[in-house]
């Protein structure tokens, strides 16, 4: 593609305004209910223009910062999946007709979407499930139809947040790849701009009536400088080799025990993770009998009912649930889709009400591993 370019703020209004024009939903970054959410955003006026998010185990806050940065934060409480992948959506209705009924296919939208400050971790996440979703051999059309026309304007991350580890999944904090649009925000002094890296051409043609200029080498040197002080900046660190190994010895591992007495299974975890994609089916009728539906809902393997078999449930202890999420996301996940279900992004450990840290968890497994093997 061509050389970055640089656009201000009221050129980046533009590029949402033609988006807009264009037909896309634009989704983005913008405050409520005291976090930072994606919703759907109409101009930059909707961004958290100088705001920023404090993330640690169990701990969430947003506060001023000393700038007008526009996406001076690191990630929200929800990710994109929730615009691809819904949390609920109605799979077919069911009419009563005389002795028989008639099954009726819910009809599908495209809407559309453009994101609007998309995180590396998050678009490595998208990734993830695009495997999971439409490109196996059993494809979920509703996916399939939200993902078909996404344009996305990624960021790269300007900071770390205290519960990030993205460098050590190799997904951040530089975006490099699957992204239309790249910008990376620079203030310094009076200046307050954006570099631009340009992904595809279809986004080329959505700039090409912007007045952009081609950046210049302290400009480029700047924006690098930036990537480069978040990545050596991570909230957290996590040791990827031989993990799936580690993980499949070490099942009966007594820290297993020690960490679901701090579980509470509320599927918080499962919940805010970008990749999990879990779900249940849930058939509902009317009163009459006449109007049945069927709903897929997100689910979570922390819940009770989610192994419930004829012979009872499969795993029916903190213990046993916590163990499968974590193997799962970090090792078979790998056997199942040849990569780690985890992009870093850290909203595990922020969202978890007892701040468990899945990276302390996995050192506490090496640790007492590591201490075995010196004492043979």
């Amino acid at each position: 593609m061509d050389k970055p370019s640089v656009i201000d703020k009221e050129d980046l209004n533009k590029l949402i305004a033609k988006l807009n024009q264009q037909g896309y939903k634009t989704i983005g970054p913008t405050i409520r209910g005291e976090a930072i959410v994606y919703d759907r955003i109409s101009s930059i006026e909707d961004l958290p223009e100088g705001w920023t998010d404090e993330q640690g185990p169990g701990h969430y806050r947003i506060k001023k910062r000393n700038d007008k940065a526009l996406f001076g934060f690191n990630v929200s409480p929800h990710s994109w999946k929730q615009f691809l992948h819904p949390p609920e959506k109605k799979l077919w209705t069911a009419e009563k007709n005389g002795s028989s009924f008639k099954i009726i296919p819910e009809e599908l939208e495209n809407p559309k979407f453009a994101f609007i400050g998309v995180r590396s971790c998050e678009l490595h996440a998208i990734a993830i499930q695009d495997k999971v979703f439409i490109q196996g051999p059993h494809i979920d059309s509703v996916y399939q139809i939200n993902r078909k026309d996404l344009f996305t304007v990624a960021v790269n991350c300007g900071q770390a947040g205290g519960t990030c580890f993205c460098v050590s999944m190799q997904t951040g904090p530089k975006v490099n790849s699957e992204f239309d649009l790249a910008l990376t925000e620079v203030l310094e002094k009076d200046k307050h701009y954006f570099v631009v890296e340009t992904g595809s051409d279809r986004a080329q043609s959505i700039i090409e009536n912007l007045d952009l200029r081609t950046a210049e080498n302290q400009e480029l040197k700047i924006a690098e400088e930036i990537i480069d002080n978040t990545a050596q900046n991570m909230g957290r660190f996590l040791d990827t080799e031989g993990i799936k190994e580690t993980l499949f010895e070490n099942l009966e591992h007594p820290r297993w025990e020690e960490v679901a007495n701090r579980c509470l299974s509320c599927a918080n975890c499962t919940m805010a993770c970008p990749t999990c994609f879990c779900s249940t089916v849930e058939d509902v009728t009317d009163i009459t009998g006449d109007h049945a539906e069927r709903w897929q809902k997100w689910d979570s393997c922390f819940t009770m009912d989610f192994t419930y078999i004829h012979g009872g449930h499969v795993r029916n202890s903190t213990k046993s649930q916590y163990r499968q999420w974590m193997t799962h996301k970090l090792a078979s996940w790998i056997d199942q889709f040849d990569s780690s279900g985890c992009v870093g992004c850290g909203r595990c450990i922020t969202w978890c009400p007892v701040g468990i840290d899945l990276t302390e968890e996995v050192a506490a497994i090496r640790k007492s591993d590591k201490t075995k093997i010196d004492n043979i």
